[in-house]
């Protein structure tokens, strides 16, 4: 693995993260919501005992269950990736590095940090990378 592709996967997974929280979001909207009631004639030939929100619930659990572990993982992911950036000697190759990966700024939000222009530091991007290493045991998602 490439270091770029590996600094990259804390922006993917907290993106992921972000996705999974509007997704229970709109679960929780769900389960709170009141149903319309039905005037119709109704045949059932089984009764659920349970409430209709009772398995919006459920799915409610599991995410968060599985958002935090991902937050977990986050958190254990950035602090490989800083162990990473902080072996990188030049200054300002590092502060890139760690503007873009850890605090997922984009290329202007950099320059305007750092006060230097986009090419500027996408220069010093490219050399920062040449100097990264990937740890032997990487955390992977």
């Amino acid at each position: 693995m490439k270091a770029k592709e590996y600094l990259h996967q804390a922006y993917r997974l907290d993106h992921r993260i972000n996705s999974d929280i509007e997704e229970m979001a709109r679960l929780r909207e769900m389960a709170s919501s009141v149903s319309a009631p039905v005037f119709g004639e109704k045949v059932q030939t089984s009764r659920s005992a349970e409430a209709p929100f009772v398995r919006c619930v459920e799915k409610i659990m599991l995410l968060e269950e599985q958002i935090n572990n991902e937050i977990d993982t986050l958190v254990d992911l950035k602090e490989q990736i800083r162990g990473v950036i902080d072996r990188v000697t030049d200054t300002d190759e590092r502060m890139v590095l760690r503007y873009r990966y850890v605090h997922n700024y984009t290329w202007e939000q950099i320059g305007d940090e750092l006060n230097a222009d986009k090419s500027t530091v996408r220069r010093w991007h490219g050399k920062a990378l040449l100097h990264a290493e990937v740890p032997e045991n990487p955390i992977l998602i």
